[in-house]
């Protein structure tokens, strides 16, 4: 049986970006949205919110095949509002769903200094989620590793994403489920196509370069925006991330702030370049491990097109000759509606143009 949306309508270079926390984890931004007056989930405003994010989410899984009957999905929570948000999706989804899957949430405590452990096994347990919360000091690690100065994203999403790896298969997980929604990869997208020098971004739906593992991104088609509402009415306890979130000009967070002021401007564009990621033409590029542009050649037939235009100049006959090219190339009509049987006459036109002059309707001076 097939994921299907309409019964639920009721390593790589460093210098390429791949990975980022699932969450994004702009607390400020946050901050500023939980401050407005709350709403609460019973209310209509709640239920067309939680609709439209179902719907964007079962369209992902069924557009790109991410879950199948029997899969057991393993999803990365980090107490972020995109980990959250997707985590109470799918739970949803897995109610009412024409297929049997089950879902594990999985935690990894990187042991960052104020880390507040207590919160999200308290939140697992409340909501009586299935759950392992496992313990690694990558932070000690990463801090030692990456020079000062440097950003810690890269570092820290690769120990993160290698432990991770290895708990899915010892608990015989077939699926890793990460936050990561539209908009991460739209800046994933730019942040390679400005400093990485790849055409790139994060596919959602990816096999480990080991083969052992099997990623998927259901928020895929879902806006940052409205995961942002979707975490202020559920009031989720969010925990920020204090590694990375505490360093100061990211180059993902110029782009987010980028990408959030064309949306504010044009709220289509980044629908729009979303798309374009969908529709990609490798011949119109310069990928020449993508298109075999070396092996091009002509397949002309023996139809002889006509220059429609109204004259050709040939100049030095004679080397055009030589080349073998014709000295007088034909010319057909380019548009029957002008055609007409006089010479062509430069004098002729220069008096239709001037009569066309004499006949034009005088402007008035609106100041007069």
């Amino acid at each position: 049986m097939s994921f299907d949306s309409q019964a639920l309508d009721t390593d790589t270079d460093s210098r390429e970006y791949d990975d980022v926390s699932e969450d994004g984890n702009d607390e400020d931004m946050i901050d500023e949205q939980f401050a407005d007056a709350q709403v609460p989930t019973e209310s209509a405003y709640f239920r067309k919110l939680q609709k439209k994010l179902r719907r964007q989410v079962s369209w992902a899984i069924r557009d790109f095949n991410m879950i199948e009957d029997g899969d057991v999905v393993m999803v990365c929570v980090s107490g972020g509002k995109d980990s959250y948000t997707l985590l109470d999706i799918l739970l949803l989804l897995k109610r009412i769903a024409p297929i049997h899957f089950d879902i594990v949430a999985v935690n990894l405590d990187q042991k960052q200094p104020g880390y507040p452990e207590d919160i999200l096994p308290a939140y697992l347990n409340e909501q009586g989620i299935a759950h392992y919360i496992l313990e690694k000091d990558t932070y000690s690690i990463v801090k030692s590793v990456v020079p000062e100065g440097k950003t810690y994203c890269s570092a820290c999403s690769r120990l993160r994403r290698g432990s991770l790896y290895g708990f899915a298969k010892q608990i015989g997980a077939t699926k890793i489920a990460l936050g990561h929604h539209r908009d991460d990869m739209l800046a994933t997208f730019f942040l390679n196509l400005f400093h990485g020098g790849a055409l790139k971004s994060m596919p959602p739906k990816l096999l480990s370069d080991d083969k052992q593992n099997m990623l998927i991104r259901p928020l895929a088609y879902v806006e940052e925006k409205d995961i942002i509402e979707y975490a202020k009415l559920k009031e989720f306890p969010i925990i920020p991330c204090n590694l990375c979130g505490s360093q100061t000009n990211l180059q993902r967070a110029i782009i987010n702030d980028m990408l959030r002021e064309w949306d504010d401007a044009h709220p289509q564009r980044l629908a729009s370049i979303f798309k374009a990621m969908q529709n990609v033409a490798p011949s119109q590029l310069a990928d020449r491990e993508l298109f075999d542009f070396e092996t091009l050649s002509l397949d002309r037939d023996n139809d002889e097109r006509l220059f429609e235009g109204d004259n050709i100049q040939a100049g030095q006959t004679d080397s055009l000759a030589e080349i073998g090219l014709p000295v007088s190339p034909r010319t057909q009509t380019f548009n029957p509606k002008f055609a007409s049987d006089k010479p062509y006459s430069t004098e002729t036109d220069k008096a239709a143009q001037n009569e066309r002059k004499a006949q034009k309707i005088p402007t008035i001076n609106p100041v007069i």
